[in-house]
């Protein structure tokens, strides 16, 4: 049988059963760099900390423009031990925006090379291969689960892929920029 990511998730998930771990359709906040919100995430991510307009406008986001279905009860975020603070901080202040509670669901448990330095979607997948865990409580429910950036979506496909794995519920994705291939 084929395979998707085997040592990734654990187990040899067949290419037919894949779409029961994957995420929901997502939403990014800005392309990078590109001026209004791109800027400031930019501007932010080099200074550590996210500004408060950037919680309120993701919020807005999510309720106003977005409305996800279903609704997210709890949230998330990727986990990075490079720059392990300012995404969780970001989402918990999203989470208190939002009303609903943030919880510390994954892990980053292995450094690896960054994703754009990737050539193609195998070398994507194989590079994130036991780099993160589910480790902390998990929620029955819709789970909004925040990256500060996305480029080729593997990140956010092997977290909402972890996350269902352990029952979460339907993830929704959301970043705060897309990186440009030139950025």
């Amino acid at each position: 049988m084929d395979c998707f990511c085997e040592e990734l998730l654990g187990v040899c998930v067949a290419y037919s059963d894949v779409l029961v771990l994957q995420a929901r359709d997502g939403k990014v906040l800005s392309m990078m760099n590109d001026g209004g919100w791109g800027t400031m995430v930019a501007q932010d991510r080099a200074s550590g900390r996210f500004r408060d307009e950037l919680v309120i406008a993701t919020a807005q986001l999510v309720k106003e423009r977005w409305k996800p279905h279903p609704t997210p009860t709890w949230v998330t975020c990727v986990p990075s031990t490079k720059h392990p603070d300012p995404v969780a901080d970001f989402t918990r202040r999203l989470a208190t925006k939002l009303e609903i509670p943030f919880l510390d669901a994954l892990r980053k448990v292995r450094e690896n090379k960054p994703q754009r330095l990737m050539q193609n979607r195998f070398h994507q997948c194989r590079n994130l291969d036991g780099a993160f865990k589910v480790a902390g409580k998990i929620r029955l429910g819709p789970v909004l689960l925040i990256d500060d950036l996305v480029d080729s979506s593997w990140t956010m496909t092997v977290a909402a892929a972890l996350l269902l794995k352990s029952r979460s519920g339907p993830v929704l994705p959301l970043a705060l920029a897309r990186v440009n291939a030139a950025d």
